[in-house]
């Protein structure tokens, strides 16, 4: 605690001054402070648009490697499957085996999605033709997404055709569509994750 008193040699205004100085310059440098924790904070890896506009940054890192075993059941009443030879179609039994799929998350809003029984995984060609590959490459990437319908759709995350996404689709008859063909409006894209 200061006790003021005056002096001889050095008056109140003196210390007064030197007070006023010392407040000056912090208060200069509280917006500097600020500025630097602010950018510190932000993550150099983080590329949204919402940074931009002012919005939290979301982070889903805690999704990235969960692996969830669903069946897909399509709008069409078809269970999604992929069989022993890397075929992929659509089937009304429930108790088909290799309609039982492991859905693994690789990255933000992308899934890899794998046969339990038959161990392909599910991809769309850069043609757009749906099949089943036996090791994880580029084609087996795709981005999942929940529909308004509360249907998820998924769509290549690497192919496009003509700058529109490439989905995967089971037609009327269980028949696999080709990602040219598809839409994300259209309920043949879309699929309800059921738990296994």
């Amino acid at each position: 605690m200061w006790k003021w008193k005056v002096t001889k040699g050095a008056s109140a205004w003196s210390h007064l001054s030197c007070l006023s100085l010392l407040l000056a310059l912090l208060l200069c440098s509280l917006p500097v402070a600020c500025h630097n924790a602010r950018r510190a904070m932000r993550s150099p890896r983080v590329t949204n648009s919402s940074m931009v506009v002012g919005r939290h940054v979301r982070s889903y890192n805690h999704l990235q490697g969960d692996v969830r075993r669903r069946k897909l059941f399509s709008f069409q009443k078809f269970f999604l499957r992929i069989d022993k030879n890397g075929k992929v179609n659509g089937t009304k039994s429930k108790d088909d085996p290799f309609s039982i799929l492991e859905i693994k998350s690789v990255d933000v809003g992308i899934v890899a999605i794998k046969g339990l029984s038959s161990n392909y995984y599910l991809a769309i060609s850069k043609k757009g033709e749906l099949y089943g590959a036996k090791e994880f490459g580029t084609d087996c990437k795709l981005k999942e997404r929940i529909e308004e319908n509360g249907y998820n759709t998924y769509a290549s995350a690497e192919w496009r055709n003509k700058k529109k996404p490439m989905f995967v689709g089971l037609s009327a008859n269980g028949k696999p569509m080709r990602g040219k063909k598809t839409r994300r409006k259209n309920t043949a894209t879309h699929f309800l994750p059921i738990v296994v």
